[in-house]
Order: C-alpha cells, then sequence, then structure tokens
C-alpha cells in the first residue's frame, strides 16, 4: 500500500523538501516520482494536515491510495 500526492500544474514547491519532511511525520519511505510523491503505507490523513500545514489550500488536497508500484522509468 502507497498514499500518493500528486501535484499539478506548474507548483513553486522542492517536493524533495517536502517527500524528506513526509517521511519524518510519518516514519516511512518514500520516493519523488515526477510531479507524484509516493510514501509507503497509509497516510492519507496525516497528510492531509501537514500539507495544510505547510499552507496548501485544503480544496486543493486530493490524496490517494494504491498498491505498490514498477519501478519508475525516465
Amino acid at each position: 500500500m502507497v498514499t500518493v500526492i500528486t501535484f499539478e500544474g506548474n507548483i513553486d514547491a522542492n517536493l524533495k523538501d517536502i517527500l524528506t519532511q513526509a517521511k519524518k511525520k510519518c516514519a516511512s519511505g518514500g520516493t519523488v516520482r515526477g510531479n507524484l510523491i509516493e510514501l509507503q503505507g497509509d497516510h492519507k490523513f496525516k497528510l492531509k494536515k501537514f500539507l495544510i500545514d505547510l499552507g496548501f489550500p485544503e480544496e486543493n488536497i486530493i490524496i490517494r491510495q494504491g498498491m505498490m508500484r514498477k519501478p519508475y522509468k525516465k
């Protein structure tokens, strides 16, 4: 199970910095894949609050869960 955060459009956020903070908050592994952050485990509600605390508008936050994907190829 992974929790996936998708950032759409042209964002000013540094996804690697957000990932580092999110991994510490959730005590989980994770990765950045293009405009996605994937964290191992079920962290949907914890990550929504985390993103709100970072200043992202609540109405723009949609977090989904899914099964682990095959490795991302560039």
